[in-house]
């Protein structure tokens, strides 16, 4: 199993959502989703994790790995909604990364409240939700 993803770029602000389990068969998945986040937009990026029902440890290894990617290139990650089985917990060489109760709470913390702000999305086919119409009929 792998993960879908979806990102939302706003003006200040990148949101990285992720669906299904980060383990190590999606971890090239999600290193490809934070590439996409890093070529399309500016500013910190929130990676969401309310969707996820888990994460291994080279799941979470990953993960510090794109904190540290983005530091590179100026950027900060941020987690938000961490899976109840697990926290982040870097080894000291990754940069610190910052964790919110809930994507609410990681949005209030940049004061991005405004709804009307335009942002551009971009996400996998089978992201949660969305009704794919080459699936349909299929289980």
């Amino acid at each position: 199993m792998t993960i879908e993803w979806r990102y939302t770029n706003r003006e200040r602000l990148g949101i990285l959502s992720l669906a299904g389990f980060l383990g190590a068969d999606a971890v090239d998945r999600f290193t490809g989703a934070v590439g996409w986040a890093l070529a399309r937009g500016t500013g910190p990026v929130i990676l969401d994790l309310t969707e996820l029902r888990g994460w291994s440890a080279g799941g979470q290894l990953a993960v510090a790995q794109a904190a540290q990617r983005l530091a590179d290139e100026g950027r900060r990650l941020e987690l938000a909604a961490i899976p109840s089985d697990g926290s982040l917990v870097p080894d000291g060489t990754h940069p610190p990364v910052p964790h919110h109760c809930d994507l609410a709470t990681a949005l209030a913390a940049h004061q991005d409240h405004d709804a009307t702000e335009e942002a551009r999305e971009w996400r996998t086919t089978d992201w949660p939700g969305v009704r794919n119409p080459a699936r349909q009929g299929q289980m």
